[in-house]
């Protein structure tokens, strides 16, 4: 197929465009689509997010053979195209590729668990949390003595989480 505008070149992008229930599809060559400012597979495949995960594979022990030639049933992309580019072809590819993706988590985070926005917090000692909870309630008796009931209230429910 053509580029739809040159008519030159072979299309490598498709770009479809629905507006009012029309749908309006266009054909273009990487030159073409460049022109309009649409990335192509090509200029994905140097982010530095690619280039970041492809550092974090080296040294390391590279995918088994078999992983390597593996393709996604869906979309066709392959673990070594998610390291060039940083990104995954389709949602099937986080089922496909599950195993080396859990890996470069824990190597990334240290772990594949999601704890939040927060990282992990200590839990206080018994005695830090008495210490804490005294200072709160002298907090409380001042707040109620300056009738200040909303910050009164505010270190009521502190107390409350902290015992």
């Amino acid at each position: 197929m053509s580029c739809d505008q040159c008519r030159e070149r072979e299309a490598v992008i498709h770009l479809t465009q629905i507006v009012n229930e029309q749908v309006t599809t266009l054909h273009l060559c990487e030159k073409c689509a460049a022109e309009k400012g649409v990335e192509s597979p090509g200029a994905v495949a140097k982010t530095p997010l690619g280039s970041f995960l492809a550092a974090m594979g080296k040294g390391t022990e590279q995918a088994p053979a078999p992983l390597a030639r593996e393709a996604c049933a869906r979309c066709g992309g392959t673990f070594q195209d998610f390291r060039e580019t940083g990104r995954l072809g389709c949602p099937d590819c986080y089922r496909t590729f599950e195993a080396p993706l859990r890996d470069l988590l824990r190597r990334l985070h240290g772990s594949t668990h999601h704890l939040g926005e927060r990282y992990a917090e200590r839990e206080p000692s018994a005695a830090q949390a008495r210490e804490q909870a005294a200072e709160l309630r002298e907090q409380l008796r001042l707040a109620v003595e300056t009738e200040n009931f909303e910050l009164a209230a505010e270190i009521r429910d502190q107390l409350r989480v902290l015992e």
